[in-house]
């Protein structure tokens, strides 16, 4: 989710709008670990909004919720004829099985991101959807998810001198920028164990190793860059992932809340 990056390299969005609560909770979360850009648009309404700021998305419309099948096909067909949304490439989710409803969202429609009939087995699903989202480059030329971080994420640092406080810039499963308090220096491949991640009240910890440097912008500060250990056990890399996702989704609120305003 950084938008410093060129579109191609930074990935695209991934909107389910008016999603189950099976598909908030489950769905989203696995293809948060397969490092894709996943947010939820909660009610159908807000969809076209959101739309308008990103057109270059894919998004899955929920045919099940929030419209009936008649609206859901007039706001198809509105964002194939809207000079900016056109660009939008929609998928269908429903469990409606009915051949027809599927006849037309492909042949008269022609939806891009396919008319997906989900089970009762959800992970068949989520594969199907995952499968859609490589074939339409949907994590672009990134590897990793990476999220701006706000001022609830700090952390502690036990070095020789003692315990260093700082805060963190960036962070993704693999890694993250941050900055140490002022008169803090590391060297290239300093070794840091037992680093504690304050991630909106969730205390992770992790090793990692300096890989480098940079400024940051706007001010005098050195920001380092770390990569954490590869292995890091499962549970703590799913808590930088539920903070992946909950970052996501804030942003998304967020910018919910300011079209309403």
């Amino acid at each position: 989710m950084d938008e410093s990056l060129p579109s191609g390299l930074n990935g695209k969005k991934v909107f389910f709008v008016q999603p189950s609560s099976v598909i908030q909770k489950e769905m989203v979360a696995e293809l948060i670990r397969q490092e894709y850009e996943v947010l939820l648009i909660p009610e159908a309404k807000q969809a076209r909004k959101v739309f308008t700021k990103y057109p270059d998305c894919l998004a899955f419309l929920n045919l099940d919720d929030g419209f009936t099948e008649e609206e859901w096909a007039a706001f198809v067909r509105e964002c194939q004829d809207h000079p900016v949304l056109r660009s939008v490439k929609v998928g269908i989710l429903t469990y409606n099985s009915d051949p027809e409803l599927q006849r037309k969202y492909l042949m008269e429609l022609m939806v891009p991101c396919g008319f997906i009939k989900l089970s009762l087995r959800l992970a068949e699903s989520t594969a199907i959807v995952a499968k859609v989202l490589e074939a339409n480059e949907a994590r672009g030329r990134r590897r990793y998810l990476r999220v701006h971080c706000g001022d609830n994420t700090r952390l502690n640092l036990r070095l020789a001198s003692g315990v260093v406080e700082g805060r963190i810039l960036d962070i993704s499963s693999v890694g993250m920028a941050c900055v140490l308090k002022s008169g803090t220096e590391l060297k290239l491949h300093s070794v840091l164990d037992s680093i504690q991640l304050q991630l909106k009240g969730s205390l992770c910890l992790v090793n990692g190793v300096i890989m480098g440097s940079r400024p940051v912008e706007g001010s005098n500060e050195i920001a380092y860059i770390v990569l954490f250990d590869h292995k890091m056990p499962p549970t703590q890399r799913e808590k930088i992932r539920n903070y992946l996702q909950w970052a996501l989704q804030t942003s998304i609120e967020a910018d919910l809340r300011s079209k309403e305003s």
